[in-house]
């Protein structure tokens, strides 16, 4: 008897989902991104997510945070833009570089190819040398996490000279595979206050403009402040060409967490999956449920005060220069069922009048995070010294660990003129100091990609707050910085109270530091807020939030 023959499967083709904006920058894409890449993921299928940013920048981390938010670092190194932390918060995974590409990363790597004749001696053109590249690195990242479904956001405005080849990149792998592509236009739909009706002209154009690059949106995301009515829809449809119940409404909502739900209210995972020929697996949103009502049913305030610099644009406030540090106390906040009520304050304000530094009294906690440069910076050492003298939950990250040596040398151990010597390169007592290596980078004006980045161990040590908090003797973080804590003054400080709670062994690096006898007073030379995420916040920032909702 013959051996009985098994039904091969053939494997479904991977499919790929580009998301565009229009009207205007700051729409919404990458929560937009995040969201479809979500809701996928929880129809049972391997989701990644990448993101092309128009930028001649090679990377993200010479790009100034007030003008281009925050730079997020990725555990293999890679300095890119924020949204790569929306997609690792949303789709809970590690992302790595080649999820991450910049028109200059791409114009680098057709010219170093040219150079080492990969192209055997043809006439290297724009067309079609720079969106093959494109198009090359795009699936590179799917076949990497052997994702079944892979969400691009192309960065920019539809209509933008910068985004034009990356769109031709998108327009050829919809020609190669017209049934594998998908095209999601994410537009902004305005209600002029004087006018008082949601007006969607502007939809209309960056549709075209869409169109003028030879792509037509499957899809039309409508942001606005409000949801979008029957009669908008209409009319979107029959002038976009776009089916009317592919046009999803996507009102502002208290927190970005509540998106997922609502692409799901209009049955968008099944309707892009059906688009695709592809059957859903599953339908698990619980976690993400579960989160949502959390975010709802928070009553108690836990108010927090984030001492910083990257604030101000003109006349405005730009948070997404910390937004990680942002969204890490959010989902502490909501692990412990808080609400949290987060403050801007500018360090530079206790420089000029100190009697200010009172105002600090009001918060719960207080965070000093990541920056360089000397603005601001004795009102930082001002305002940690208060935290530290009152018994304020305080959590410097990266330059407010340095800052917290700092004040501790200076007013505790009591040498007065301790600094860094990113700041002054002359004092006596360099507390913080550069490693030997960066020093030559520095004098080379080797800059780009080279301060200490991505992950690295750390050994907690017995015995200590932080300890207990991880709940394991070792872990891995991400890190961005030249400046590290001078070992020639570790006993110094340790034998005037200072704790020092984290190591890294391999290169006898101090990686944190607690007091004692403090509600919560802890310094962290990584960036624990890259690896918080909403349904499993980040240990420190569970301590400190539960330090402050006890205050």
């Amino acid at each position: 008897m013959s051996p009985r023959k098994t039904k091969r499967t053939k494997k479904t083709s991977p499919k790929y989902i580009f998301v565009v904006g229009g009207v205007m920058s700051g729409v919404g894409k990458g929560i937009t991104t995040s969201s479809i890449a979500l809701i996928l993921q929880s129809r049972g299928f391997s989701v990644t997510a990448v993101k092309i940013d128009p930028y001649v920048n090679v990377d993200a981390g010479t790009m100034n945070p007030v003008e281009h938010g925050e730079t997020f670092v990725l555990d293999d190194g890679l300095e890119c833009d924020q949204d790569m932390g929306n997609y690792e918060r949303f789709l809970n995974v590690d992302l790595t570089a080649t999820n991450y590409m910049t028109t200059g990363a791409v114009y680098q790597s057709v010219i170093n190819q040219e150079r080492n004749l990969k192209f055997g001696g043809k006439c290297v053109s724009v067309v079609p040398h720079i969106p093959n590249e494109v198009i090359s690195r795009i699936k590179q990242a799917q076949k990497n996490s052997d994702a079944d479904i892979t969400v691009i956001e192309i960065g920019g405005t539809a209509g933008e000279y910068e985004n034009l080849l990356f769109l031709e990149a998108a327009r050829m792998m919809k020609l190669e595979a017209p049934d594998d592509v998908q095209f999601v236009l994410v537009s902004y739909l305005p209600i002029p206050s004087k006018i008082g009706e949601m007006k969607t002209k502007p939809t209309q154009h960056a549709a075209r403009l869409l169109n003028s690059a030879g792509i037509q949106a499957d899809w039309i995301v409508g942001r606005s402040s409000h949801p979008l009515d029957e009669s908008r829809k209409k009319k979107l449809s029959v002038m976009c060409s776009v089916p009317e119940d592919q046009i999803i409404s996507a009102p502002d909502v208290e927190s970005i967490y509540h998106v997922p739900h609502n692409f799901e209210d209009d049955g968008l995972s099944t309707k892009m999956l059906k688009k695709f020929g592809l059957r859903p697996k599953k339908k698990d949103l619980k976690e993400w449920t579960a989160l949502t009502n959390k975010v709802e049913s928070a009553t108690k305030e836990v108010r927090i005060g984030i001492v910083g610099k990257y604030f101000s644009t003109g006349d405005f406030v730009l948070s997404d220069a910390y937004i990680s540090v942002i969204e890490a106390v959010k989902h502490a906040a909501y692990f412990y069922k808080v609400k949290p009520v987060i403050d801007w304050i500018n360090s530079e304000e206790f420089e000029q009048d100190e009697e200010h530094l009172a105002d600090l009294k009001v918060y719960d906690g207080i965070v000093i995070p990541g920056g360089f440069g000397s603005r601001g910076i004795e009102g930082k050492i001002k305002a940690i010294q208060f935290a530290r003298e009152q018994k304020i939950p305080y959590l410097g990250l990266c330059y407010g660990m340095q800052m917290a040596v700092v004040e501790f040398a200076r007013n505790v151990v009591g040498l007065s003129k301790a600094h860094t010597t990113e700041i002054n390169p002359n004092t006596p007592d360099p507390v913080i100091d550069i490693l030997p290596d960066q020093k030559e980078k520095l004098a080379k004006k080797d800059m780009g990609g080279t301060m200490r980045l991505g992950g690295y161990d750390c050994e907690l040590q017995s015995k200590t707050m932080v300890r207990k908090l991880y709940g394991k003797a070792n872990t891995r973080e991400r890190h961005r910085h030249r400046y590290e804590f001078n070992n020639e003054y570790r006993d110094q400080l340790v034998e005037n109270g200072l704790i020092i709670s984290g190591l890294n062994t391999e290169q006898d690096l101090v990686e944190i530091i607690e007091l004692p006898d403090h509600p919560f007073f802890v310094g962290t030379q990584f960036h624990p807020e890259l690896q918080s995420r909403p349904l499993d916040p980040h240990p420190v920032f569970k301590g400190f939030i539960r330090a402050a909702s006890k205050r």
